[in-house]
C-alpha cells in the first residue's frame, strides 16, 4: 500500500470528508496546509512569520514558504507510516516542489509511494453541493442541505452550535472558483497520470459509496 496519499478534484468535490475518513482508518496524519499555516502564524515561527506578512497584504504566501511548512511537517516522526496531503500540491509546480522535498528528507519518493485520487464529478452538481454546504464554526463538521442534512435543521448533531454557510459558497463565486481550479490545478491530473499514480473515483455518488470506493483503491494498489 502507498503511504503518501493526495487527493484532487474541484471545490467541493467531497475530498475533505474523505480524508477525514482514510485518516482515520489508517491513522496517519491528515496535513492540511491551510491549518498548517494558520499554526505556525499563532505559533510565532520564524515561517509563520513571513506568511502572516503576505496574508496581512492580501498576497499569496510564497512557495518556498509554503514548501517549507510542508517539509518541516511531514519530517515528524508521526509522518513515518505515512500521510495524506490535503491542499498541496495545486499545481505542476507545486507537485515538482514536492519531489525535491522528498528527495531531500530520503524517505518516500512520488513515483513509488504516492498515490493520487482523482474525484471526478459535474460543475453544475457541484455548484448545487456548494451552496447548499454549511459547517459547523465549533467542531468544523460539514453538512450538505441536499444529501447530508443536519438531523435538526441549522445546528450540528455534534456539539449543537448554529450552523453557518461560508460567504464563498454562492453560484457565482463558486463558478469563479472552478475557473480557477482547471487553470492551475486541472493539470496535475495529467501530471500524475504521467507519472503512472493516478486513480479515479465517481464522486456524485453518496459519501458512503464513495468511501467504499476509495478503500478499493487504497487498499488494493
Amino acid at each position: 500500500m502507498k503511504k503518501i496519499f493526495i487527493f484532487l478534484g474541484p471545490p467541493g468535490s467531497g475530498k475533505g470528508t474523505q480524508t477525514s475518513k482514510l485518516a482515520d482508518k489508517l491513522s496517519i496524519p491528515h496535513i492540511d496546509t491551510g491549518s498548517l499555516l494558520r499554526k505556525n502564524i499563532q505559533d510565532n515561527t520564524d515561517l509563520g512569520i513571513i506568511a502572516k506578512s503576505y496574508i496581512d497584504k492580501g498576497q499569496l504566501v510564497p512557495l518556498s514558504v509554503v514548501s517549507s511548512v510542508i517539509e518541516d511537517r511531514i519530517k515528524k516522526d508521526d509522518c513515518k507510516e505515512g500521510y495524506i496531503l490535503d491542499g498541496f500540491p495545486r499545481s505542476v509546480e507545486q507537485a515538482q516542489e514536492l519531489e525535491k522535498i522528498l528527495e531531500r528528507i530520503g524517505t518516500y519518493s512520488l513515483k513509488n509511494d504516492a498515490l493520487a485520487v482523482y474525484f471526478d464529478i459535474d460543475n453544475e452538481v457541484l455548484i448545487q453541493r456548494l451552496i447548499n454546504r454549511r459547517s459547523c464554526p465549533k467542531c468544523q463538521t460539514i453538512y450538505n442541505l441536499l444529501s447530508n442534512p443536519p438531523k435538526i435543521m441549522d445546528y450540528c448533531d455534534i456539539c449543537d452550535t448554529k450552523l453557518v454557510q461560508r460567504a464563498d459558497d454562492n453560484e457565482k463565486t463558486a463558478r469563479a472558483r472552478f475557473e480557477t481550479y482547471e487553470k492551475e490545478t486541472a493539470p496535475l491530473y495529467e501530471y500524475f497520470k504521467q507519472l503512472g499514480i493516478l486513480k479515479e473515483l465517481q464522486a456524485d455518488k453518496p459519501i458512503s459509496e464513495i468511501w467504499e470506493n476509495l478503500k478499493k483503491v487504497v487498499f488494493e494498489d
